[in-house]
């Protein structure tokens, strides 16, 4: 009768310690780099939006945000109307989420939220009594800019009423 060899050792202790080191270091530069975007804070890109802009005969302009981005709170969000040469007349500014702007109706400056939803959105519109503030005759510029990232999100020349 022949005897079975049997061989009782497994790895060595040394194979089993740099496996082991191994192993680590690999899950823990796995786990870093999937956190490492969480850890990071990414800077939010400014909205984008295109307008356009209409001269009612009764004397108002109408300026329509036909596109954007991004949704936007209204208090971040102020809006300009300047004459293009600044000796020629008053500017006006403020906030579209100021109370007598947004959801008003018969001030110099109104903005009309169309879904209602408390944010500035495609389908919304900027009413500008042209008549009463004197920007009938096309030398005016309205421009909207994101407070949060002072970026200039429109710049639109008031069209000459006739």
């Amino acid at each position: 009768m022949g005897r079975a060899f049997r061989d009782e050792d497994a790895v060595s202790p040394v194979i089993a310690t740099v496996l082991l080191l191994a192993i680590t270091v690999m899950l823990s530069s796995m786990v870093f780099v999937m956190m490492q975007g969480a850890l990071t804070a990414t800077d939010k890109a400014p909205p984008q939006a295109t307008v356009s802009v209409r001269a009612l005969d009764n004397g108002f302009h109408v300026v329509r945000i036909t596109s954007l981005d991004q949704s936007i709170d209204p208090m971040r969000l102020q809006y300009t109307l300047a004459p293009m040469n600044t000796s020629a007349g008053d500017t006006f500014d403020g906030r579209i989420g100021d109370a007598d702007v947004y959801g008003v109706i018969g001030t110099n400056i109104s903005f009309q939220d169309r879904d209602a939803g408390y944010s500035v959105s495609q389908g919304d519109y900027i009413v500008i009594d042209s008549q009463s503030i004197g920007s009938t005759d096309g030398k005016w510029q309205f421009t909207l800019v994101d407070l949060s990232s002072n970026a200039v999100i429109v710049r639109v020349n008031l069209p000459a009423m006739v």
